[in-house]
Parts: structure tokens; sequence; C-alpha cells
């Protein structure tokens, strides 16, 4: 008898309109395939909402509370106790986030999604909570915020789709980061992202989907889930040099660590 695995998909999106009507399905096939918990993330109080109530329902689902970087101009007026109290909002409200800084899309300007991700760190320091950090085309910034709070007081961070350079997670790392890899590692283009992660410590790293985003080889191209995270993981373990039934206890335990959590 094959050893079962026991995955987490630690980044997803299962409020998303994709799989609003089929979520029950979606979640069966990922249980298939080793998934055995999920953190699904929020982006804005729309989505919150819709959390809560996934929430209620699954009780193998963890959810946050954050503003993404591209709905920041909509959201100047937040403060860091309007964050604190929706971490309250349910016992498996576990991260803050998806914040962060996005100046590839600019779909927010520069001003407010830096004094957001501040008002996320500081109500994750005030929380003891984990920040899930999105980060595109600002490595710098970034690394400056991130590095400037934290001699502050310090907070747990993940740094979700890591697509930065060596450099950049040299200095997270320094810093106490984990780094979740996405599909995107598996993508024919993705050789200098490979060598990054072949950098990066095992038992700092987590797996996720993105989903409904980034789906992986062989999946290219088509809606992402859960159940695709398999796809990630075999990749990792090749780039890894070790078993996957070793990395998906690794990743799994690092999950647990990274959020403290008892499964």
């Amino acid at each position: 008898m094959g050893i079962k695995l026991n995955i987490i998909d630690s980044h997803c999106h299962l409020d998303f309109d994709d799989f609003n009507s089929n979520l029950d399905i979606i979640l069966n096939r990922a249980k298939e395939n080793g998934v055995k918990y999920y953190l699904t993330i929020c982006t804005h109080d729309k989505s919150f909402k819709k959390i809560l109530n996934i929430l209620i329902k699954y009780k193998n689902i963890f959810g946050t509370y954050g503003i993404h970087p591209h709905e920041t101009k909509l959201y100047k007026k937040l403060t860091v106790s309007q964050i604190i109290n929706n971490l309250k909002k349910h016992k498996n409200i576990i991260g803050v986030g998806e914040t962060g800084l996005d100046f590839y899309y600019e779909h927010s300007d520069v001003i407010s999604q830096k004094k957001s991700f501040t008002k996320h760190i500081q109500a994750c320091q005030e929380q003891s909570s984990t920040l899930i950090v999105h980060s595109r085309s600002a490595e710098k910034e970034t690394y400056e915020i991130l590095n400037s709070e934290i001699k502050n007081k310090n907070f747990k961070i993940l740094m979700h789709c890591f697509t930065g350079s060596k450099e950049f997670a040299h200095k997270l790392l320094d810093l106490g980061c984990y780094f979740s890899a996405s599909g995107i590692i598996t993508f024919k283009k993705s050789s200098e992202l490979n060598e990054v992660f072949k950098e990066i410590p095992n038992n700092r790293i987590l797996l996720e989907t993105d989903s409904p985003y980034l789906s992986p080889e062989p999946k290219r191209g088509q809606v992402n889930e859960p159940s695709n995270i398999i796809y990630t993981l075999r990749h990792m373990s090749k780039l890894k040099n070790d078993t996957v039934e070793n990395l998906a206890l690794q990743t799994t335990n690092n999950f647990i660590k990274l959020f403290n959590i008892n499964l």
C-alpha cells in the first residue's frame, strides 16, 4: 500500500466565481490527490464575507483577512483596528493578507499600497499573526518595508507565489521569511526561479496553487484548482532531489509551524 500524502494548499482563492457552483467536487478531486487542508486568501471585503461562509461549512479550510495591493486605492480609510477585528471573526482566520506591493500592473497608486502594507504589518504584529505578502516588480520597496517594520517588532512572513531574485530571497531568508512555490516553477521559462528555490532551505518552503490562477504544467492554460498542487509537489521533489512523500510532509510541517496551528 502506498504512502498517503497530506498536502496543504497554502494559498488559494476558493471564494472566486470559478468555484461557486462546484466547490464540493473540486475539494473531492483535491482530496484524491492528497490535499487535506487549504488556506483560502482574502483580497477585499466582499471576498472576506464569502470566506467566512466557506469556513463555517468546511472544517479543513482556513482563511485570512487582507486587502490585495490591487485594491488599496478603494481602502484608503482602512485602519489597523478594522483588520484586527476581522481576524477575530472566526477561529480559522489564521493570517493577514494578502497584502504587499505590485508595481507591475499599478491598479492602485504606490502611496496607497505602501500605507496599506504597513497597516497590515502592524495588525500582524499586534495579533502575533502571520503576514502573507504579494510582491511583484517591487523587490527593493518590499524588502525596505519588511526590514524596517520587523525591527520595531518581530512577525512571521510568508512570501506568496515567490518569483523573486536570488539576492532578494537571501535577504528575506535573513528576516526569517518562508516562501511559497506556485505552479510557476513548473513553467519551461522558470529555470532561474528553479535555481532560487534550490537555495532556499526545505524547512522554509510551502506549496500553493493560487487557484484559479497559474495552473502548473501540464495543466497550463486551464482554470487552476487545488488538486493540481500535486504537479508542483512532484516538480519540487525532483528539484530538491527528495521524495514526494518527504517533501509533502516537510511543507505541511512548515505550514503548521508558520501559522502555529494544530491539525
